[in-house]
């Protein structure tokens, strides 16, 4: 059957669609000895010799197994396969045996908290690019940002870099005397967006860690510690439930009720 290259990169574990995107238009992979450069060009797995770098992937296609593994990330390390400067990469903190895995989506290098590593390209590609699928995150700011400040962000802003960020959920959580600390979801990912929007209203971000990806959460998976997920866990991914975000809400913490005294009745 006859299926696009980048899908059966993706799906050999090579790398994500988009990395395989990548190799395809780098020159690095070939077909029946022909290399191939143009994109959405089809292939198939049990017919054509397809090669990446110069390896055969056709028995990997055959054999392979789909691994999905939910790390806590710690700060220093790079949400990559592979890094050109030999910086940690998130896929040295479990172990060979588990095969090559890339990661789904990216945490910044100075972030911390869970991301999923995966040899399913599908899988990434589902996940990385849904609007559905909403991260959480603990933020800890430097200063205390002002309401009218956090409900600007939570509307939506115009970043810097000219990207318009989606409206967010941000709760305000307990600050102390000089840091504001916020629970922010977003169902969209932009480069450091969350440090970029901080950024823009004078309160930069001092600690940020990732809490949740969609259904997933762990509280007590230590950082650099990983587990596998669970089979219901990565099928729950497939038919993500949308939760509504309030455009115009000041801000989302919840006071407890008071107890009042009983009205008395009008004369």
């Amino acid at each position: 059957m006859l299926e696009r290259l980048n899908k059966l990169i993706a799906q050999a574990g090579i790398a994500s669609r988009r990395g395989a995107e990548e190799l395809i238009e780098n020159g690095e992979v070939s077909v029946n000895g022909e290399i191939i450069t143009e994109l959405g060009t089809k292939a198939d797995a049990e017919k054509d010799h397809i090669k990446v770098r110069g390896k055969l992937i056709s028995a990997k296609l055959a054999r392979r197994e789909n691994v999905y593994v939910l790390l806590n990330k710690p700060k220093g390390y790079l949400s990559s396969a592979a890094d050109p400067e030999g910086r940690n990469l998130v896929t040295d903190l479990v172990p060979p045996n588990l095969g090559k895995l890339h990661p789904v989506g990216r945490l910044d290098y100075n972030t911390e908290g869970l991301i999923i590593l995966t040899n399913d390209g599908q899988f990434t590609n589902l996940v990385a690019s849904s609007k559905l699928i909403p991260k959480v995150y603990e933020v800890k700011v430097k200063g205390l940002p002002s309401e009218n400040a956090v409900n600007k962000l939570r509307r939506g802003v115009r970043l810097e870099d000219g990207f318009k960020t989606a409206p967010a959920e941000i709760k305000q959580l307990k600050p102390t005397d000089k840091n504001g600390w916020f629970e922010v979801t977003l169902f969209e990912g932009h480069n450091q967006q969350i440090r970029k929007m901080f950024d823009l209203i004078g309160n930069s971000v001092v600690k940020l860690r990732r809490i949740s990806i969609g259904h997933i959460n762990d509280k007590f998976l230590k950082v650099g510690a990983y587990r596998r997920l669970s089979p219901q866990e990565v099928k729950d991914f497939q038919n993500p439930p949308r939760k509504p975000i309030n455009k115009t809400a000041p801000h989302q913490t919840q006071l407890k009720p008071r107890n009042l005294p009983p009205r008395k009745p009008k004369r």
